[in-house]
């Protein structure tokens, strides 16, 4: 056998081996992305909650219209202090550990007036 086809062949077998940590680094950028767009959007649900509570109304439907629809389900929202979106990040492994985040929005009836 020829040392070309002894290196060629070693790079096959690299390659194979890095295969695995290679997808498993794709898959763990992925879920960062998810779990970005996650926490992005209920930025933006909890920011149209806010604005409806400042003129009156109920922030429930302003959040759940802004929510996209992978994200309203298990969504839960607060007005404590504001309001509060907390949404599950979806997974993209069952193996994959389940998160949550969120976030809170807080206007004032006056912020409109100036």
């Amino acid at each position: 056998m020829s040392a070309q086809r002894r290196d060629s062949g070693q790079a096959s077998v690299e390659l194979v081996a890095a295969l695995p940590v290679l997808l498993l680094s794709v898959l763990v950028a992925a879920q960062l992305a998810v779990a970005g767009y996650a926490l992005w959007s209920a930025a933006i649900a909890a920011r149209a909650g806010s604005r409806s509570v400042a003129i009156g109304a109920e922030a429930a439907p302003a959040v759940r219209r802004a929510l996209p629809p992978v994200l309203r389900r298990g969504s839960r929202i607060s007005e404590r202090h504001g309001v509060e979106v907390r949404v599950r990040v979806p997974r993209l492994l069952p193996i994959a550990p389940r998160l949550t985040v969120g976030a809170a929005s807080r206007l004032s009836a006056e912020a409109g007036n100036g």
